[in-house]
């Protein structure tokens, strides 16, 4: 049997669609394999199999003008993201078409596209016409020759199996980089904890500076199908920890409420989640933060 196994990374800007697909790609299948500087730059997000290939999808943030150290450090990482990996699909959206952004990743693709296949995913076609669709189409091609375009909605999951069948025949034959068992089986915890950490770093990047960990303390399944999430949120010092809580602690609400939805939206059922802040002397510093995260601490300069 020949096997293949790669690196797939989607790129675009914010809100493209890029984790709605990848949580279809990737469906029941999900992990979280925890970041190693030698694979890839950007964090991987999950791993799923289409036949006898392994796809590693790595997440990429999505790219945007930056402005502050973290924009900087984000967007550096998705160019890295999508320069380690084997297949780059662009997701744009079907009704904001070629905007200044899609603009500026086309022209970073003619860039580090050289002898890499290049994809073309045009997401939310419902709401568009075919011939403004068809019209995209042929001005996207005609900028940067991909390899194939495909029209999708990963919303409602239409085109989707056609662009992972087809991403599994570009990989490069070889083993898999990860045993089968380890993608059914690493917990869900992991994928949990990563989701309030990104709520915390977005919510208090400017106060905190990213001196703070998620940890997943206990998993419990209910009867009911939900599940129940206590995590720790660890900082530095006694000070960071009343800008977690926030006044009348409002903003460790805010945080729980966002991951919490974001957890649920990904897994498709109720999740009841608890947040907990606790002192952690000497935790992180601000660069291995960054490490933690997948970053470079020296791209945000």
């Amino acid at each position: 049997m020949t096997t293949r196994a790669g690196f797939v990374a989607l790129i675009g800007e914010p809100n493209a669609g890029k984790s709605t697909l990848t949580n279809l790609m990737v469906g029941a299948k999900v992990s979280i394999v925890t970041h190693k500087v030698q694979t890839t730059r950007a964090r991987i997000r999950g791993v799923a199999l289409e036949g006898d290939a392994q796809l590693v999808f790595v997440d990429t943030p999505g790219l945007f003008k930056p402005r502050r150290r973290l924009d900087r450090a984000m967007v550096a990482a998705a160019w890295g993201g999508a320069a380690d990996a084997d297949v780059v699909v662009l997701m744009v959206e079907a009704h904001r078409g070629i905007t200044e952004g899609v603009e500026r990743i086309l022209e970073g693709l003619a860039e580090i596209g050289q002898g890499r296949t290049v994809a073309l995913a045009i997401n939310k076609i419902d709401k568009v016409e075919a011939p403004d669709l068809l019209s995209l189409t042929k001005d996207l091609n005609e900028r940067y020759e991909f390899a194939e375009t495909f029209m999708i909605s990963a919303e409602r999951g239409h085109g989707v199996d056609a662009l992972r069948g087809w991403l599994a025949t570009q990989l490069p034959e070889g083993p898999w980089l990860y045993p089968e068992d380890q993608i059914a089986d690493l917990p869900m915890r992991m994928i949990a904890a990563e989701m309030t950490r990104e709520k915390l770093t977005l919510r208090l990047h400017q106060e905190l500076p990213y001196q703070l960990t998620v940890e997943t303390e206990n998993w419990e399944e209910r009867k009911d199908g939900s599940a129940k999430v206590d995590q720790v949120i660890y900082v530095v010092r006694d000070g960071h920890k009343g800008i977690v809580l926030g006044k009348r602690g409002e903003t460790i609400k805010a945080i729980s409420q966002a991951a919490r939805a974001e957890l649920e939206e990904f897994m498709g059922r109720k999740i009841h989640l608890f947040l907990q802040v606790k002192v952690r002397p000497n935790w992180l510093e601000e660069s291995e933060r960054y490490s933690e995260m997948g970053l470079d601490f020296k791209d945000g300069n």
